[in-house]
Formats: C-alpha cells, sequence, structure tokens
C-alpha cells in the first residue's frame, strides 16, 4: 500500500476511536480537547490510556499545532477561547508570521480563520510585511478606532439570536406582519446568528467619527464592504447621516476592509495617524491589532466608548490573556498583567468628571497621572513574563509613587501639594525596601480558595505583600 494511502487509513482510523471514545465518556468536542481529557478520567485505566495513545498517535501524525502552553502540551484545540482571532493573529504577524510549537520554539505557521469578511485585512497585512518588513514601533504612526456598539450594535451576533439548524432548510427572520425580511439557506448543524444595528447608534457613531476627525485633523476611514449585506445597509445610513454632519476640511473615506487597511498601513508605515470607523467585530480586531504590532500586547491600548446620554466607557483589552495570567499567578505568585491601559482609562475618566462637573481637582489628578505614565513609561517599569521580577504589584507601586512626585511638584492646587508632598519623600525613601518586600513573595503557590469565587481576605493577603507599603498606605 503506498505511504500517503497508508497514513490516510491511520487517520482515519484514529479519527473513528476518537469518535467513539467521546460518545463513551460523554465528552464534547466543540468544548475542546480539554473536556475529553478531563471527562476519561472516570473511564477505566486501560480504556483511558488507549484514548490517549491515539491523542498522542494523531499528534504525531498530523501537522503540527500553536501551541497555548508548550511546557503542559496545551494546544489550541483544548478549549475553543484558548487561542482566539483578534489577539492571536497579531502576535503571529508580529513575530513573523510564527507561533510556538510543541517543543517551546516559534515556527512558521499557516492561519485558517473561519471569516471571509474579515481575514481578507490579515492577509492584507501579511502581503505588507512581505513587501515592507517588519513595523519599526519607533516610527510607526497610530490608529485610534471609532466602533460602532451603542444600543446593543450586535454584529457579532447576540446569544438570543443565535441558532442551530436542526436541519436542511431555511431560517427566516420575519417582522410582526409575517413578512419575511431575510432568508438563509442551512444544512443540518450550520449555525444561524443574526445581527443588529440601530438607526440611532448609526447616527450617533457617524457624529463621533466626524467630531474625532476634526478634533484630530487625521484621515477617518470606515471600513465598510458594499459586497456584504450587513454593510451595504450601514453605508446607506453613513451617507445619509454624513450630509447631516459638517465635514468641512474633513479627510473622509469608505473603503472595504483590504483597501481601508492597505490605505491604514501606509500611513503607518509613513508614522501618520488614522482613524478607523469600524463595527463591532472590526473594532475589537482592530483595538488589537495596532498595538500589539507596536507594543506587544494590547492591555496597554486605551478604548474610549463615549455614551448616548452624555457618560463615556473607558477601558482597556486583553481581557483574552487573563485566564493563563491567573494560572501563573496561582503557581508562582507572579502576577503578569500589565495595567497601562487601565491607568491611561483613569485620565480621561477624570479629564470627564473635571469637564461635566466642574470639579478643578480632578483636571489636577488627570494632568499629573498623565505625567506620572510617562514616567512609568520612561524608566520602564512594566511588568516581567518571569517569576522573580517586577510584577504587576510592582508596577502598580511605582505608578502610585510617580504620581505622588506630579502631585507634590505641581502648583495649580495648594491642597493637594500639600497633601501628596510629604507621601511622595515617605515612598521614595522607602522604594527600596518596598520593591525587595514585592519579589520576596514570588516564586510560591498562592491559595485563594477558588477562581470565580476566591476568598476575599486571601486575595488581599496575596496582593499586598509588602507590609512597609501596606503601613504608608493605610497611615495616608
Amino acid at each position: 500500500m503506498p505511504v500517503g494511502v497508508d497514513s490516510a487509513v491511520q487517520s482515519h482510523r484514529h479519527s473513528l476511536v476518537a469518535t467513539r471514545r467521546m460518545e463513551q465518556a460523554g465528552a464534547s468536542p466543540r468544548i475542546g480537547l480539554s473536556d475529553l481529557l478531563t471527562k476519561i478520567q472516570c473511564l477505566p485505566l486501560e480504556t483511558r490510556t488507549e484514548i490517549e495513545a491515539d491523542i498522542q498517535a494523531c499528534y504525531a501524525e498530523r501537522c503540527g499545532l500553536a501551541m497555548v502552553n508548550s511546557d503542559e502540551g496545551i494546544t489550541n484545540l483544548h478549549m475553543p477561547n484558548d487561542v482566539i482571532v483578534d489577539a492571536s493573529m497579531p502576535a503571529m504577524l508580529r513575530d513573523g508570521g510564527k507561533m510556538w510549537n510543541s517543543k517551546g520554539e516559534l515556527q512558521e505557521t499557516i492561519a485558517m480563520i473561519p471569516d471571509r469578511c474579515y481575514a481578507t485585512m490579515y492577509m492584507e497585512v501579511v502581503r505588507d510585511c512581505n513587501a515592507h518588513g517588519q513595523f519599526d514601533p519607533a516610527t510607526m504612526g497610530a490608529v485610534s478606532n471609532v466602533g460602532l456598539m451603542a444600543q446593543s450594535a450586535e454584529e457579532y451576533g447576540s446569544h438570543n439570536k443565535t441558532f442551530e439548524s436542526p436541519g436542511a432548510g431555511a431560517i427566516c427572520v420575519v417582522n410582526a406582519a409575517g413578512a419575511t425580511l431575510m432568508e438563509q439557506q442551512v444544512a443540518a448543524g450550520d449555525i444561524f446568528r443574526a445581527c443588529q444595528t440601530k438607526d440611532a447608534a448609526v447616527r450617533d457613531w457617524v457624529r463621533l467619527a466626524c467630531a474625532r476627525a476634526r478634533a484630530s485633523g487625521a484621515p477617518t476611514v470606515f471600513w465598510l464592504d458594499a459586497n456584504r449585506a450587513h454593510d451595504a445597509q450601514l453605508l446607506k445610513k453613513v451617507q445619509a447621516y454624513l450630509a447631516e454632519q459638517d465635514t468641512d476640511g474633513l479627510e473622509l473615506h469608505t473603503l472595504d476592509p483590504v483597501l481601508a487597511q492597505r490605505f491604514t498601513l501606509a500611513r503607518v508605515r509613513a508614522g501618520q495617524e488614522t482613524i478607523s470607523a469600524t463595527g463591532n467585530v472590526l473594532r475589537d480586531y482592530l483595538t488589537d491589532l495596532y498595538p500589539i504590532l507596536e507594543l506587544g500586547t494590547s492591555a496597554r491600548m486605551l478604548s474610549i466608548v463615549p455614551l448616548l446620554n452624555g457618560g463615556g466607557v473607558y477601558e482597556t483589552g486583553a481581557g483574552g490573556s487573563a485566564p493563563q495570567q491567573v494560572k501563573q499567578f496561582l503557581k508562582e505568585n507572579h502576577l503578569r498583567w500589565d495595567s497601562l491601559g487601565e491607568y491611561c482609562a483613569l485620565v480621561p475618566s477624570l479629564e470627564q468628571v473635571a469637564r461635566q462637573a466642574g470639579n478643578t481637582k480632578a483636571g489636577v489628578l488627570a494632568a499629573t497621572l498623565d505625567k506620572a505614565i510617562f514616567t512609568y513609561l520612561d524608566k520602564r517599569k512594566l511588568p516581567s513574563r518571569k517569576a522573580g521580577e517586577i510584577d504587576n504589584r510592582g508596577s502598580t507601586f511605582y505608578l502610585a509613587q510617580y504620581w505622588a512626585v506630579a502631585l507634590a511638584q505641581q502648583d495649580t492646587d495648594a491642597a493637594l501639594k500639600a497633601r501628596f508632598t510629604p507621601l511622595a519623600a515617605v515612598l521614595e525613601a522607602s522604594c527600596a525596601k518596598i520593591e525587595a518586600e514585592l519579589l520576596a513573595c514570588q516564586n510560591v503557590p498562592v491559595d485563594l480558595d477558588g477562581y470565580f469565587l476566591p476568598d476575599k481576605s486571601k486575595i488581599v493577603a496575596a496582593m499586598r505583600p509588602s507590609i512597609t507599603l501596606n503601613a504608608i498606605i493605610d497611615s495616608f
């Protein structure tokens, strides 16, 4: 038998065995390989060993898989959310088209993205890098985003409008009068998702995009594809609502994702700023893509979401990496989470309080925090990935110290200056001792008595390991 045929037969046999074993164990492939590995623990040892051997045989015979944790053998098939498009693709692109293999080494990778609408914009980044090389973080331009998010603008498809087709046929969207608005042919097992975007949200999105373009002077690109049904409807509204705005002197474009990406990347390489105005999916993708290409993580990214009634949401990214970081924290008492985005989010939050409430102290706090963040970055006090080095607790200490110093040095508010001058002095005098205490607690396991509902007192103890710093804070 030819080698290729023999290999195919062996792979098919392993697939059949794996399917039978999953059914026997009650495991679901939709939850990932980890569900199978957990469920088979209840099976007899001989059966469990056979299943594990079949899995290893599949690994040996088939293509390599990108790893989430090479040391523990966790592949991107273990959990559905371990490798997500918006966080994984930018990291792969930043690393020259490579991801971690089973040996803990970077290896050239083929990415398969089940998204014909937006996968193309990642391909455009690949083409750009092939033509011009890697991006230079020191000179590349910035890309801010105005996202269409208000009033449950659920372009992803909301949970209550997601269905699995029980058989072949059609899924229809019908209005209250019984008229069919949309119809999609489906096969058994197909997933159908209906997204929604409301008129008021689109109108405000266009207003915000124009306001941002006016304030920054940068070109604004609406990432909309006339050949995509959802985007085609948005385009009609965008064109109508742009006519209501003062667009004189603004540079506004409507481009499909490939052309929008090409336009934006050219400006990024020239060190120029560009504004992307997108729906919710691309908002998620782009606010990870550009910060990761530039800084290596979207945890250092700030997202500002003005609300329709005048409020605001200020957030950061990289939530998808949190579970892995918690695992390291429990194992080594080292929290590598980078809070820079959260520090940055505090600045516009305080600015909004100052602006809307006329609170001058909030304005001083915002300005001095902005200065402290600059010092924090300049002195590179970011968390390390390695236990025994500075982690989130150390970074937060230094940010607090630099903020206290900035408040002590400002002359806008005498009361704040008087309050924070002695604090800045004692933090600076105790710096070496505090840092030593924050490092000494690492490289040992941490017990929080739970993951979703941990013991609060244990969290407080773990997150406040410096006796010296605690005393200073408590006395302040």
